[in-house]
């Protein structure tokens, strides 16, 4: 169980490193902490809810979990969700879409490195 959390965590480290020679990626990763940030903080202040209910709510909103344990209560958190929605999925979905590539290209190029020394 641990090892293949350590490798998922190992794989999706090697593709943050493959996309960060990459200006769109950087601009695209900074997108989305910075989404991600503006929600909690928003959250926090209008909502009035700790920092780690702040941010665990921006989270499962995004990743479009919603486990349905906490929402807003005021109309402009409501609002506020509604536009948080249709802006931050499609941002944090290219952003999964992009290290997912990269994870994969990463994992190609193992494989072949691998079949060569087996072959060589």
């Amino acid at each position: 169980m641990i090892f293949g959390l350590w490798s998922i965590l190992r794989r999706f480290g090697q593709a943050i490193r493959r996309g960060w020679s990459e200006p769109e990626f950087r601009g695209l990763l900074s997108l989305v902490a910075v989404v991600i940030a503006a929600g909690t903080v928003f959250y926090r202040a209008v909502e009035g809810w700790r920092w780690l209910d702040s941010l665990y709510f921006t989270v499962i909103t995004l990743t479009t979990v919603g486990y349905g344990d906490v929402s807003p209560e005021t109309d402009l958190g409501k609002g506020f969700t509604i536009v948080f929605i249709l802006v931050g999925i499609g941002l944090l979905l290219a952003f999964i879409e992009r290290v997912a590539r990269y994870a994969s290209e990463a994992n190609a190029e193992a494989r072949e490195r691998r079949r060569r020394r087996k072959d060589g």
